[in-house]
């Protein structure tokens, strides 16, 4: 109980005042036997407001939201969710910040045993036991409604393209209602007409959720279009921060290559 009390006040201070970073990463550092992954990286994100994390392949983004959510353990620095380091968070402390962070994977990553719906269904059977069987399929109708797969609840996952799976996926992602949106590579491997759909979806979410966001991509159209921010890595650190505009003006060699490139 005092762990759902605690993050409860933490995210009543966080919606009172929308300043305060609700996500917030300082001079973390990842290495994997000799090789640095991220090597002083310091992000934050507020309530409404969207980061992209650019950068090539390798260059540790994924690993970066994997860090923020717990699933890897940082060299050192922090990644801090309600002002609290994950890190450092007992099992059932970080279970409960997790319900408040929805995480869209890179491949979708649903369960190829299950449909549609039941993909969807799936955390709130497991963390929404107050409701009821029909109170949590139209709570599943209505999720798959607002990403515009109402009509496949009963397919599976190898009858529908690269484009739906990523809409369940982010379905799923928005189960447990979040106040962080964690979206890795959202139009990887998609078309451009899927890619733009996914980046209509996710703006029209954040207009009407206001959730905390952080997209990492390699897509720079789609981070231009979705995020308030952009942030590019390079050899493990921040080369710049800041608006779209802000990189094109950018004197940085790499900076002028990546958007030259992108």
């Amino acid at each position: 109980m005092a762990a759902t009390y605690d993050i409860a006040m933490k995210n009543k201070d966080s919606q009172e005042d929308s300043s305060a970073p609700i996500v917030a990463v300082k001079e973390l550092r990842k290495s994997f036997g000799s090789r640095m992954v991220l090597n002083g990286i310091s992000l934050s994100v507020t309530r409404g407001e969207t980061l992209a994390v650019l950068g090539r392949s390798g260059t540790g983004k994924s690993v970066l939201l994997r860090l923020i959510i717990g699933l890897e353990t940082p060299d050192s620095g922090s990644a801090c969710i309600y002002g609290q380091d994950i890190a450092g968070l007992a099992l059932d402390r970080l279970g409960e910040i997790r319900k408040k962070v929805g995480f869209l994977f890179q491949h979708a990553a649903l369960y190829d045993s299950l449909t549609v719906a039941e993909n969807v269904a799936f955390p709130l059977e497991h963390h929404r036991r107050d409701l009821s069987g029909s109170e949590r399929d139209d709570k599943v109708k209505q999720l798959l409604a607002e990403v515009g797969m109402e009509g496949d609840l009963q397919k599976m996952p190898s009858e529908i393209s690269g484009g739906m799976q990523k809409r369940v996926g982010l379905a799923r992602a928005l189960a447990l209602e979040p106040e962080i949106l964690l979206l890795d590579e959202p139009t990887a491997g998609l078309d451009p007409i899927s890619s733009g759909e996914i980046n209509d979806l996710i703006l029209t979410l954040q207009r009407e959720r206001q959730m905390a966001s952080i997209v990492v991509t390699h897509d720079l159209l789609s981070a231009r279009t979705i995020a308030n921010s952009l942030a590019l890595l390079d050899q493990g650190k921040v080369v710049i921060e800041g608006k779209f505009e802000d990189l094109q003006q950018s004197d940085i060699g790499f900076v002028k290559e990546f958007l030259r490139q992108s």
